[in-house]
């Protein structure tokens, strides 16, 4: 399995300017310690979205970080880091603590829903500083949303570490964050043609190139054949690593290859549980149609691998909202 270089591809959610301060995490008054910090902002959070900063009623691609005192209450903090370097609004060593809020918490803080946005929709726009923030909060937000009960007897787990562990009322049986490695996969035939697929709950004319989850005890060149086998039909060979960036829908780690059709495979076929249609695009075919498809957002790697392989920038019905 062959590696490129992660700069080749234009990786949105793999950009970061945090010092996570990861040895902070044990310190018994850490939050105290924070609140007591002028500097410290807050990363307010509610149902996943976030607020952004707002010149004369425009809205900023920056993330508003409050102070302590207009958050007054949280479901869950969580301990991000420090900024590295200084920005519009906060100096460089700047500590950002994660806040999730309750629907009450967050009508306080800001009661206007519209001005709470998500990241899939403004994560392009943001800073290396402000993705990296978005996508981490959003990742452990997520993970301590589905695991607060121990794995082993069930029992309510409290948050310790800063956010970073959750610990058994009973056993004291540590859990920490967890990220699902998932690939995702260009297949591209004797041709230079790539595949993309479209899945049955999308939306019509909705294209992606194939993924798929890593599964226990698998390598990730082993998880590509064999995903891409189960969803095309097709025996691929060659996987090359072009890139990786979390996916934080709920907490993945999507891994991005590229792969050869091999010479004796079969004919493709699509799965028909998660891949409704399949179809092979030469350049000068998705340069002509893209303006009319719905390929995947911008921030997701899919686009970025897609692409790579074009060769530019693409424009699709996404973007100019056809």
């Amino acid at each position: 399995m062959r590696h490129l270089p992660e700069g080749e591809l234009n990786l949105v959610l793999a950009r970061h300017a945090v010092d996570r301060d990861y040895l902070s995490r044990s310190r018994p008054d850490l939050f105290d310690e924070l609140w007591q910090n002028p500097l410290t902002r807050v990363l307010a959070m509610y149902e996943g979205q976030v607020l952004l900063l707002e010149t004369e009623g425009r809205v900023q691609p920056a993330l508003r970080l409050l102070e302590v005192d207009a958050v007054p209450s949280a479901q869950l903090r969580v301990y991000l880091g420090k900024s590295v370097d200084a920005s519009a609004n906060e100096p460089a060593q700047t500590p950002v603590v994660l806040a999730v809020l309750s629907k009450n918490a967050a009508d306080l803080v800001e009661p206007d829903s519209a001005k709470w946005h998500n990241l899939r929709k403004s994560g392009a726009g943001l800073s290396d500083r402000d993705a990296g923030l978005f996508t981490q909060a959003l990742a452990l937000a997520n993970w301590h949303d589905t695991h607060k009960h121990c794995p082993s007897c069930g029992t309510p787990s409290v948050v310790e570490q800063g956010g970073w562990v959750r610990r058994c009322f009973k056993d004291d049986q540590e859990t920490y964050p967890r990220t699902d490695p998932a690939i995702i996969v260009a297949i591209v035939d004797a041709q230079d043609r790539i595949l993309l697929g479209s899945q049955g709950v999308w939306e019509q004319n909705r294209w992606s190139i194939l993924a798929g989850f890593v599964e226990p005890g698998e390598s990730l060149g082993a998880a590509v054949i064999r995903e891409m086998f189960e969803e095309s039909g097709l025996v691929v060979e060659d996987p090359q690593y072009l890139g990786s960036q979390a996916w934080p829908f709920p907490y993945s780690l999507m891994l991005g290859f590229s792969a050869r059709v091999s010479d004796s495979s079969p004919s493709m076929v699509a799965d028909g549980i998660e891949i409704e249609k399949l179809r092979w695009f030469s350049r000068e075919e998705l340069g002509a149609a893209a303006h009319e498809m719905l390929l995947p957002n911008r921030i997701s790697i899919a686009r970025a691998i897609i692409e790579r392989w074009y060769g530019e920038k693409l424009v699709s019905a996404t973007e100019t909202g056809a």
